[in-house]
């Protein structure tokens, strides 16, 4: 296997903050409050003495002011950049709303080889050009890619761990070397049961580092039954707080949008939307809805969170309301003392419903709402917090419902 040079971090990345990984504070680029130079469509620069390219999709109504998410999608073997593309980022950038600007690299020979750690250093290299000129939150660093992309995001998940938030591998292998490979990174995978080409054993091998880097629970997550058509997610218990491992396994051969028996759409795009977009700054946008609404309400409203003491608060903001339609979050804070799980309920007055959530289990018994922590962000320190959101549906008006916590 390949062995990377090491290199530089680029100019403008920043290291995820070690007191709090889970949300981290937000580092404006050099390129915030710039007029830009980069737009949407084809690029090329120079790296390690070649012309190198990528397409750039800046969000619709791109702000100097604001600072975006930048995520790279790297194209499989024989593949290019333009399928990646048009791909709709493998299905991110509708799922994004405008809060995340998009990176397909065109690889050399249409694979990632990464020779001498080439192309570690291309992705350096866009690094750079694109956070001098935009305006990116450097905290929030993102990579995906099906087969040799998957292969050239593990190799990005091992070499810099210390400038992307997460990754997320679909089907890869270890083919484009790992150089380092030691520290914990965000890192979330999916395989096919019977994939013929990159063997779903080594894509369990890529995983059990990450694991052990991230000071996860070692397990077995459970697969699906060859011919069962469905798929099985598995999120590793006990991993470093903001570091998670998630596991997905389907019962299929070597693709990147897999779909359950019976349905006519893939899955993946949303588990990997909902993975990149747990982890938030300070200021940062929260997950939208997949076609991004108009906003008509007025400025977030929030419930005020009682004192703090032992147990936790809960404290519940509209972000979004659009017709028919709204966008809330949640910020549960520890008290006075460390919890290992947390329980958030509240009852909506007129009718409201939730319809989608992440970083939370979230149930409804009539117009009471239940939402229970997952694996990775139970446990909180003393005045420590978390964060989950939810999508709903409202008629009439929807007013914010007092929300009470209640420590595990």
């Amino acid at each position: 296997m390949l062995t990377l040079a090491a290199t530089a971090m680029p100019t403008g990345a920043a290291p995820v903050p070690g007191a709090d990984p889970g949300v981290g504070v937000l580092a404006a680029s050099a390129g915030c409050g710039k007029s830009p130079t980069l737009t949407s469509g084809t690029h090329t620069i120079q790296s390690g003495g070649q012309n190198r390219s990528f397409i750039l999709r800046l969000p619709s109504g791109y702000d100097s002011n604001r600072q975006y998410r930048l995520i790279f999608g790297f194209h499989w073997l024989g593949g290019n950049a333009n399928n990646v593309a048009s791909g709709d980022y493998y299905g991110l950038g509708s799922l994004s709303a405008n809060s995340a600007i998009f990176v397909a690299p065109e690889g050399l020979n249409n694979g990632w080889a990464n020779s001498g750690g080439a192309d570690v250093t291309f992705t350096d290299n866009m690094i750079t050009r694109i956070t001098n000129d935009l305006c990116v939150d450097t905290s929030q660093l993102f990579s995906l890619g099906f087969s040799y992309g998957g292969g050239m995001s593990y190799a990005l998940a091992c070499a810099r761990a210390n400038v992307f938030r997460a990754v997320a591998i679909y089907a890869g292998g270890v083919i484009s070397g790992c150089s380092g490979g030691t520290q914990p990174i965000a890192y979330m995978q999916a395989h096919g049961l019977s994939d013929n080409v990159l063997s779903i054993s080594g894509g369990r091998s890529m995983r059990d580092r990450f694991v052990g880097n991230n000071g996860c629970t070692p397990a077995n997550p459970p697969e699906p039954t060859q011919g069962s058509g469905r798929h099985t997610s598995f999120t590793y218990s006990g991993c470093r707080a903001g570091y998670p491992v998630v596991w997905h396994a389907f019962d299929g051969g070597h693709i990147f949008d897999p779909r359950d028996a019976g349905s006519s759409t893939s899955w993946l795009p949303g588990e990997t939307w909902r993975f990149f977009s747990q982890f938030s700054s300070t200021t940062t946008t929260p997950p939208t809805t997949s076609s991004p609404p108009v906003t008509t309400s007025p400025p977030p409203v929030t419930t005020s969170p009682p004192p703090a003491g032992s147990g936790c608060t809960a404290t519940y903001a509209v972000t979004g309301q659009w017709g028919g339609g709204f966008q809330a979050e949640v910020r549960v804070t520890a008290g006075s003392s460390a919890i290992r799980g947390w329980t958030v309920t509240w009852t909506y007055a007129n009718g409201q419903r939730v319809t989608q959530s992440w970083n939370a289990t979230v149930t409804t018994s009539g117009s009471t709402v239940t939402a229970r922590n997952v694996d990775y962000n139970g446990t909180l320190a003393a005045g420590a917090t978390a964060t989950f959101g939810f999508l709903g549906s409202w008629t009439g008006s929807n007013p914010v419902p007092a929300a009470t916590c209640t420590a595990t």
